[in-house]
């Protein structure tokens, strides 16, 4: 049986650093390539059940499209993933202004933040996985945040085909850390999920103001579009008249997962009915943000031809809950010290054991 194998291979270069691209392959159909640039995850593809393959991620043809602005294809997301109001917020009675950039909130870190950055990486392919560990540290008062941050991500794809992303982060200073990965993901490979199928394992989710941010507590998912506990066509959904739909122009919004604290255990299913392709995603976090792509409006092309339309692709962002830092009733993003984040995601492909078995 072929073992799994890691590649290099130049991708360009960003000023005056050299950007490459890591190719992880399972050795059994599912290759991964990954940039040095914002880590980003350019290239999934998984086999269907009748074993042709395709990128279930939709990615951008080249290193200037991506460094030239883009709603974070793919990429790592930190220091702080989704949105803190106002781009402030108090720790330990000293106050912290972030940039302030979405509809004036801080988003994904920053437009400097983890997706902008060259990361340092180191492959290795074992009989059981192939790996890519991507290393990046931040200094005290990057993007307005406290304390200096040395932050490890392993990408590990393993002979079964599943994708691992562990993230740890270490601080000299008490700070607030909330990392994620923004791939887009369409198991059709056709740049449209309003046929696919989704099923969030979760009994609540966070409604959210005109910008996005949470505008109370938590609440349940009972009688809404936002009841995905049985697998719900996306587009069916997105297209209901409701007040949260209308503002985010479909899913922007975080479902807080069962069972918070308890380890790794599944967050959401998507299928593609008729592609032949299914993905599971398991997550240690204790919620998950779905996006469905709604901003994307066919100005950025794609790869081999063709655009990213609106409803392309849908995110599905394993992570904190949004505005935690000002959220008291949240769990905490706090990271002294003293201690290590850490934090774990897997996709994983059940379709495939109909096609290795």
């Amino acid at each position: 049986m072929p073992r799994p194998t890691v590649n290099r291979n130049p991708f360009g270069a960003h000023g005056n650093t050299d950007v490459d691209v890591w190719t992880l392959d399972s050795g059994a159909g599912v290759r991964a390539e990954i940039l040095t640039y914002g880590g980003i995850l350019h290239r999934l593809n998984v086999p269907d059940t009748a074993g042709a393959p395709a990128s279930v991620v939709r990615s951008l043809p080249g290193l200037d499209d991506y460094t030239g602005g883009n709603p974070f294809f793919g990429a790592l997301i930190g220091r702080f993933a989704n949105r803190i109001a106002y781009g402030r917020f108090t720790l330990d009675e000293a106050e912290y202004q972030v940039p302030a950039t979405d509809r004036g909130h801080a988003l994904h870190g920053g437009p400097g933040g983890f997706h902008t950055r060259v990361w340092q990486a180191a492959g290795e392919a074992t009989d059981a996985a192939a790996t890519l560990r991507l290393t990046l540290h931040s200094a005290d008062g990057d993007m307005g945040f406290p304390g200096a941050l040395d932050v490890t991500v392993t990408y590990a794809l393993d002979a079964a085909g599943t994708l691992a992303l562990d993230y740890t982060a270490t601080t000299d200073r008490p700070t607030v850390v909330n990392l994620t990965n923004h791939a887009y993901f369409d198991l059709a490979a056709q740049g449209d999920i309003r046929g696919h199928t989704l099923q969030v394992d979760a009994d609540s989710y966070l409604p959210v103001d005109e910008d996005g941010i949470p505008e109370g507590p938590a609440t349940t998912v009972h009688a809404t579009p936002f009841d995905l506990t049985a697998p719900c066509t996306v587009g069916e959904r997105i297209a209901l008249p409701d007040e949260q739909l209308r503002r985010a122009g479909g899913f922007d919004h975080c479902w807080i997962l069962r069972a918070p604290g308890t380890g790794l255990r599944r967050a959401a299913r998507l299928t593609a009915p008729g592609a032949g392709r299914i993905m599971e995603v398991w997550t240690t976090e204790p919620g998950i943000q779905v996006y469905t792509a709604n901003q994307l409006d066919g100005t950025l092309a794609a790869p081999g031809g063709g655009r990213h339309d609106r409803h392309s692709a849908v995110c599905l962002e394993t992570q904190h809950l949004p505005d935690s830092p000002n959220r008291p009733d949240h769990p905490g993003t706090v990271l002294r010290p003293d201690e290590v984040f850490r934090s774990r995601t897997e996709f994983r492909f059940p379709h495939l054991a109909a096609v290795t078995g």
